[in-house]
């Protein structure tokens, strides 16, 4: 097939329905009418010779043919958008939207100095915050559906780039008024405390269980809980966010424990492309920009 001879707008189609799934949705996506989106995908089935698309009770799924396509008309898509972005990118007028996938510690650290950030330099940006816990970034950064994201994982493969914005320890977190706030934390006192568990966290707090181990003891878990409440223990700048609004008081732990990083990700193909490099900049900039003081512990009921 000569290239002259094939329309590049059924690129756009083709795309579009291997990321919605749905013709419906890639019409909406690609602002068509739903016959249209289906006239193009007919033209696009018989100029390759492939149903392409198979009608499924979760969608529309790419045949073997797709599948072989996708990598390499995403990869020329999104090469010929960088080319056509403007060489310099000016905030203050510009209008588009920016994606970032968060995990907990970020949605509650960080996620608000950045969005202020943003709307300060760049007030037509839109800022679409993801949760990642459920998420395959490598592949959503692969496909261009997130920008960056933020977590405790490093770079997991040379096409990818990584920035660490925040390095962070735990802390021991209680209710204002704990028996124990007035006494010294000590190891066997942090035995024999009650903990409560944060059952979306996914962090590896194995640290705790070996300092008990020294004391032949174990974790005394009362509760499970979701991650926005408060727990026994938390890294200090989420116990810091959390104590601005709920009366609860940190104390240091009896033991060492490990780093909690925030770890800035994206595709190495974005490096020098001028607005995902002001996006860059602008997280990292609002990462390690000071933050106001938490309440005083002192204060009265």
């Amino acid at each position: 097939m000569k290239l002259g001879a094939f329309d590049l707008n059924l690129l756009l189609v083709f795309e579009a329905i291997l990321r919605e799934q749905s013709v419906t949705k890639a019409a909406e996506r690609l602002s068509l009418s739903q016959p249209a989106m289906s006239h193009a995908l007919n033209r696009l089935r018989w100029l390759l010779k492939d149903q392409l698309f198979v009608r499924t009770p979760t969608g529309m799924m790419p045949t073997p043919r797709a599948e072989q396509l996708a990598l390499p008309v995403r990869r020329a898509l999104e090469e010929l958008q960088l080319a056509l972005e403007p060489e310099t990118f000016t905030p203050s007028t510009a209008e588009r939207r920016f994606t970032i996938a968060v995990n907990n510690y970020a949605a509650v650290v960080l996620a608000a100095p950045i969005v202020a950030q943003c709307s300060v330099l760049a007030p037509l940006i839109r800022l679409s915050l993801r949760p990642s816990g459920t998420l395959n970034l490598p592949d959503l950064l692969d496909r261009g559906e997130l920008d960056l994201v933020i977590s405790a994982v490093d770079a997991p493969a040379e096409r990818f780039a990584s920035q660490l914005l925040v390095e962070d320890r735990y802390v021991a977190v209680m209710r204002h008024g704990h028996p124990a706030v007035d006494r010294a934390l000590d190891l066997a006192t942090f035995a024999d405390l009650p903990r409560l568990v944060i059952s979306s966290s996914g962090e590896d707090v194995r640290f705790i269980d070996e300092a008990l181990a020294s004391l032949e003891k174990a974790r005394s878990v009362i509760l499970e809980t979701p991650y926005l409440s408060a727990g026994t223990v938390l890294g200090r700048q989420i116990a810091q966010e959390f104590r601005r609004s709920y009366r609860i008081e940190i104390k240091e732990l009896p033991f060492e424990s490990p780093q909690l990083r925030s770890i800035m990700l994206w595709h190495r193909r974005f490096d020098d492309q001028p607005a995902h490099r002001w996006l860059r900049q602008t997280v990292a900039s609002a990462a390690t920009a000071p933050t106001p003081d938490a309440p005083d512990d002192s204060r009265k009921d």
